[in-house]
Formats: structure tokens, sequence, C-alpha cells
């Protein structure tokens, strides 16, 4: 069982959020109502609402556990090892002749466990 207790979300982070999203859905709707302006002007407005709506949410309590974990994740993918190109091919060369290998053995059991079957069910003309 979970004994942390449960912080309430202070009032002024709810009102970010809801400002965060109440600036997004007015992007959105900006995109739609301005729809004979150039595509390429509405598309950059809605990726600085983006923008904007995340730093507002960014500077909330939740947003800021969230950009500790994106921020803990970077730095754990800079740690993995990645396999070499002949390390790769090799794997997959590998995996390739053992499906085939299990895809024959698979083949010749269904053919012995139908012939096995037609034997016990008495069938063939």
């Amino acid at each position: 069982m979970n004994t942390k207790a449960v912080a309430e979300p202070s009032p002024l982070d709810t009102a970010k959020l809801a400002l965060a999203l109440a600036i997004l859905l007015g992007g959105v709707f900006a995109y739609h109502h301005y729809g004979e302006a150039s595509r390429l002007l509405r598309v950059g407005g809605v990726i600085g609402v983006i923008g904007l709506s995340v730093a507002i949410a960014a500077m909330t309590d939740k947003g800021r556990q969230v950009v500790g974990f994106v921020r803990d994740a970077n730095i754990e993918v800079r740690k993995v090892v990645w396999p070499t190109r002949q390390e790769t091919m090799q794997t997959t060369l590998i995996v390739m002749i053992v499906v085939v290998v299990f895809g024959i053995v698979l083949w010749l059991l269904d053919l012995a466990l139908g012939a096995a079957m037609q034997a016990v069910i008495g069938g063939g003309a």
C-alpha cells in the first residue's frame, strides 16, 4: 500500500494549467478561423501557441515533474551502448536462420501430426 500522501494541486497551478489550455484552444480556434491566411503563418502561430502553452504548464508542480522526468530519460538514453553495424548484421542473420529452421521444423511437425490424425480418423479415399 502506498503511504505517500498525495499533495493537492495549488489553486495557482490549476489556474496556470487552465490558462495554458485556454491559450492552446484559442490557437487551434484561430488556425481554423483564419483559414484564408497563409498556411505557413497559421502553422507558425499554432507552433508558437503550443510552445507558450507548454512553457506555462512547465511552471506548475506537475510540469516541473514532467520536465525532470524527460531530463532524466534523456540522460539514460545517452548511457545506452548501441551495437555496431557488424553486430547488428550478425544478429539479424542469426535471427533469420533461426526463423527458417523453426519454420521448417513446424512444417514437418504439422505434416506428421496431419498424417497421424488421418490414420486415427481413417480418412482418405
